[in-house]
C-alpha cells in the first residue's frame, strides 16, 4: 500500500504530466498561425492554442499547490529544463506540413478526450473541476481536426497520399499514451483515474472507425515508443523550449 506522501508525489507528477502535455502541444500549434490552409483555420488554430495554454496554467496552478513549494505558474513553464518536461513524445514533433499537424491533433486529442473524460470522475476534486472544463474544449478541438482528416483522406489523389504518410509516421508515438507506469497506476487506485487498457480499446474503436471514413488504412503495429514522460526527448525538443523560454530566461522575474 502506497503512504500518503507517494500517492501525493504520483497525484504532482500526473498534473505536471497534463501542464506539459496542453503547453507543448499549444507551442506547436501557435507556430503554424499564419501559415495555415484557410484564414478561418489560422483564426481557429489559435483559438485553440489558447484554449490548450489555459488548461496548461490550471494544472499548472494546481501542481503548484500540490508542491506547496512556491513555484508559480510561469516557472514550471519557463524555468525548468528539458528533462523536467514530462509530456508525450507526439506532441513535441515539427509541423511539418498540414496533414502532419491534423494527424497529430487526431491522434492526441482521440486519447485526451477520453483521458480527460475518465477525469471527470476522480476523486480528487480539483482535478476532476479542471478536466470537467478541458473536456468541452477538447471534444470541439477534436471534431474540427477529424473533419480536415476525412476532408484530406477522402478527398484528392494528393492529399490522400500525404495524410497517409503522415498517419504512418505518427502511429508509432501513439503507443506512448498507453504505457502505464506507477503514477498512472497510482491515479487509477487511488484517485479514481484513468484505465489505460480500457482507454486503449475505446480509442482503438474511435480512431479505426475514423480512419475507415477518411477513406485510410490502419498502419501496420509498430513497436512501442516511450520516453517523453521520464522526460527522455526527441531532437526537436530542446529547439522548442529554446524558443518559448527564450524572452523568459532573458528578462528573469518579468511579469506582465
Amino acid at each position: 500500500m502506497s503512504s500518503k506522501a507517494d500517492k501525493q508525489a504520483a497525484l504532482l507528477a500526473y498534473v505536471l504530466r497534463l501542464g506539459d502535455n496542453a503547453l507543448i502541444i499549444a507551442q506547436r500549434m501557435i507556430e503554424r498561425v499564419t501559415n495555415e490552409a484557410e484564414l478561418e483555420e489560422e483564426l481557429a488554430n489559435a483559438n485553440f492554442a489558447l484554449d490548450y495554454i489555459g488548461q496548461a496554467r490550471l494544472f499548472y496552478s494546481y501542481a503548484g499547490k500540490l508542491e506547496n513549494k512556491g513555484r508559480s505558474e510561469d516557472d514550471f513553464a519557463f524555468q525548468r529544463d528539458s528533462r523536467e518536461y514530462c509530456n508525450f513524445l507526439l506532441l513535441e514533433q515539427p509541423n511539418g506540413h498540414f496533414g502532419d499537424a491534423i494527424v497529430r491533433q487526431v491522434l492526441f486529442e482521440s486519447f485526451y478526450v477520453l483521458q480527460l473524460e475518465a477525469l471527470t470522475r476522480s476523486s480528487d476534486e480539483r482535478l476532476a473541476e479542471i478536466a470537467v472544463r478541458a473536456e468541452k474544449e477538447v471534444r470541439y478541438h477534436l471534431r474540427h481536426a477529424a473533419q480536415w482528416f476525412v476532408r484530406l483522406g477522402d478527398g484528392t489523389e494528393f492529399s490522400h497520399a500525404r495524410v497517409a504518410v503522415s498517419l504512418q509516421n505518427y502511429w508509432r508515438f501513439a503507443t506512448e499514451f498507453f504505457a502505464a507506469d506507477a503514477v498512472d497506476e497510482t491515479m487509477r487506485d487511488s484517485f479514481d483515474g484513468p484505465d489505460l487498457k480500457v482507454l486503449e480499446k475505446q480509442w482503438q474503436l474511435d480512431v479505426s472507425e475514423l480512419v475507415a471514413d477518411a477513406s485510410l488504412s490502419l498502419p501496420d503495429t509498430v513497436a512501442r515508443v516511450d520516453g517523453g514522460r521520464a522526460g527522455l526527448h526527441s531532437e526537436h525538443f530542446g529547439y522548442l523550449i529554446a524558443e518559448m523560454q527564450h524572452l523568459h530566461r532573458s528578462h528573469p522575474g518579468v511579469t506582465w
